[in-house]
C-alpha cells in the first residue's frame, strides 16, 4: 500500500524493467481516447530527486509506445490531446502533500518529448557508425569529402533520414520543416549506388531499434527511393516567420572520424527564436572526474564496466525549452534497456565561477575557421590562466551549460560565415541553463536570416555569468583593432 505519490512512483518505476510485455500503443494525443495518468506539476520531487514533471511527458504523441500501469485513483487525471484536466480534490490533496504547485504552461513539452528520443536514437546509430569506422580504419565507402573538403560520413545521412523520420511519424509529416545541413545530391549520384546501401542498412538497423526508445518502428524496412526522400525532406530554408527544425546530424565530423567528441544538435526555431534544443554528445561522459582521461581510455574502460545508470559513465544528451530556467542532463540509453522519460535526468546549471583567473575557457580543435592565437590573446589580457578545454563540434556549449566550463569564443576567420544550425540548440542550452550567449559586440545571436548568423559582430562569446562576459566582450573592444580577423 503507497502512501503518498512519492511511494507510488518509486514502486512503479521499479516494476517498469519488469513489466516490458504490459507495453502498448497508446494515441494519447487523440481526442477520441482519454486514458489515466498522473498530473504531476510545480516543483515536487520524488525520493530520487528526479522533478516529477518530467514524467508526464511520457507519452505525448501517438508514436509512442506507453507502459500501462494500475495507478491509485487519487493521483490520476485525464490527458487528452486538447485538454488535460485533474479533479478539484486531486489537486488540493497533492497541494497538501507539496507535490503541486500552481499550473505551469507546457508548451513545447511534446516537441522536446520527440527532440529528446530522436537525438537518443541518433547517438545510438552514431556510436555504431563511430566504432565500426575507427575498426576499419574509415574505410573509403564510410567517409566522403564535400565541396568545402570537410568530410561527411554515413552517419551524417543516416541521421538526418532518423531525425526527420521520427519527427514527421511522431508530430505528423505536414507539421515538419526542417533545415539541415546535408543534401542528397551525392548520395543520388549513379556511381554512389554502394554508398547508399550502406546509408539505408544503417537507417533501417537504427529504426528496428525504435521501440526500444519508445517509438513504434515502420511496418517494412525502407528501400533507397524512401530513404532519399526522407532526406530530401530537410530543405527548409529559414526565415523570420514559421516554424522549423535545425540539425546538425553530425557536429564535428572529423573528431566523429577521428573516433573523438562530436555532437547531435536538433532545435526548434519559430518566427526566428530558439524555442528548445538538444545535444546529444556520445562520447562526453556524464560524470565530469572522466574528463581527466583521454576520449579513448574511457571507452576502453566503459567497454570493461558493465553499464548501469549508476556509473554514468556514457555519454549524455542535454537539452532546454525557452523560458523554463533549467536545462537537463541524462545519459545515453543502455543497451538492452527501454527509455523511459525522464532516463534518470538530472538538471544541469553553468559554473559560478566570475574569477577569470579560475575560469576554463573552450576554443575549437581546427584552426580552419577560427583564430587560436587570437582568442588565447584575449584569454590571457582578461586573466584567464587555466590551459584552454578544446573540443570539437557543439560539445563546447554542453561543457559550460553543465559547469565544466566557464568561457567559449570563437572569431572566424575572414570570408567564413556561421551557419545556424552550428550555434541554434547550444545557445538556447546555456541560456536556460543560466549562462549568457551573444555575438562579441554584446547582442543576441540572430536566427530568423535563414541558413547563415547574419549581420554576426565579429565573433561568438559564451560564458557562464554575466560578470565574465563583460569581461570579454571589453577585452575584445580593446583588442580588435590590433587583430588581422
Amino acid at each position: 500500500m503507497f502512501n503518498t505519490l512519492s511511494d507510488w512512483l518509486a514502486g512503479a518505476n521499479e516494476s517498469r524493467e519488469a513489466e516490458n510485455c504490459c507495453m502498448f500503443d497508446m494515441p494519447i494525443h487523440s481526442s477520441s481516447l482519454a486514458t489515466k495518468f498522473p498530473r504531476m506539476l510545480g516543483q515536487g520531487r520524488r525520493n530520487d530527486g528526479f522533478p516529477l514533471r518530467h514524467v508526464e511527458a511520457a507519452a505525448k504523441s501517438s508514436c509512442f509506445f506507453v507502459p500501462h500501469y494500475k495507478i491509485p485513483s487519487r493521483y490520476t487525471g485525464f490527458v487528452s490531446k486538447f485538454d488535460q484536466t485533474c479533479s478539484s480534490s486531486v489537486m488540493a490533496e497533492q497541494r497538501n502533500l507539496g507535490f503541486l504547485s500552481e499550473p505551469q504552461p507546457e508548451e513545447y513539452s511534446k516537441e522536446l518529448d520527440v527532440a529528446v528520443r530522436a537525438v537518443q536514437m541518433a547517438c545510438s546509430l552514431c556510436q555504431k557508425v563511430q566504432e565500426n569506422l575507427i575498426s576499419k580504419a574509415r574505410s573509403n565507402n564510410q567517409v566522403h569529402s564535400k565541396d568545402d573538403n570537410s568530410p561527411v560520413t554515413v552517419a551524417d545521412w543516416s541521421v538526418q533520414a532518423i531525425v526527420s523520420w521520427v519527427l514527421a511519424e511522431c508530430l505528423g509529416s505536414e507539421n515538419i520543416s526542417i533545415l539541415a545541413e546535408e543534401d542528397v545530391q551525392t548520395l543520388s549520384k549513379s556511381d554512389a549506388s554502394g554508398l547508399l546501401e550502406v546509408v539505408v542498412k544503417t537507417v533501417n538497423e537504427c529504426l528496428a531499434e525504435a521501440p526500444q526508445f519508445g517509438i513504434k518502428e515502420p511496418k517494412s524496412a525502407l528501400g533507397n527511393s524512401e530513404v532519399l526522400e526522407i532526406i530530401s525532406r530537410c530543405n527548409s530554408v529559414g526565415g523570420p516567420t514559421g516554424r522549423f527544425w535545425v540539425l546538425d546530424p553530425v557536429d564535428g565530423t572529423l573528431g566523429f572520424v577521428r573516433g573523438d567528441q562530436y555532437a547531435v544538435a536538433l532545435a526548434l526555431i519559430e518566427d526566428g527564436e530558439v524555442v528548445l534544443g538538444v545535444l546529444g554528445c556520445p562520447n562526453y561522459p556524464m560524470r565530469k572526474e572522466w574528463l581527466s582521461y583521454h576520449h579513448r581510455y574511457h571507452r576502453i574502460i566503459s567497454k570493461l564496466t558493465p553499464p548501469t545508470s549508476e556509473t554514468w559513465n556514457k555519454g549524455c544528451v542535454i537539452y532546454a525549452k525557452r523560458g523554463s530556467g533549467k536545462a537537463w542532463m541524462q545519459p545515453l540509453l543502455n543497451v538492452n534497456k527501454k527509455f523511459v522519460w525522464p532516463n534518470h535526468a538530472r538538471q544541469v546549471s553553468v559554473s559560478s565561477i566570475d574569477n577569470p583567473a579560475l575560469a576554463t575557457f573552450c576554443e575549437p580543435v581546427e584552426k580552419a575557421n577560427s583564430s587560436h592565437s587570437f582568442t588565447a590573446g584575449l584569454a590571457h589580457s582578461v586573466g584567464l590562466r587555466k590551459q584552454p578545454l578544446r573540443v570539437y563540434s557543439m560539445v563546447k556549449y554542453a561543457a559550460i551549460a553543465r559547469g565544466d566550463a566557464e568561457v567559449f569564443m570563437k572569431f572566424a576567420r575572414a570570408g567564413y560565415k556561421e551557419k545556424i544550425w552550428d550555434h541554434a540548440a547550444g545557445v538556447i542550452i546555456i541560456q536556460e541553463a543560466g549562462g549568457v550567449v551573444t555575438d562579441a559586440g554584446g547582442r543576441p545571436l540572430d536566427f530568423s536570416k535563414g541558413v547563415y548568423l547574419e549581420g554576426l559582430d565579429r565573433g561568438i562569446v559564451a560564458c557562464a555569468g554575466a560578470k565574465l562576459h563583460e569581461n570579454i566582450i571589453d577585452a575584445v573592444d580593446a583588442s580588435w583593432g590590433s587583430s588581422s580577423l
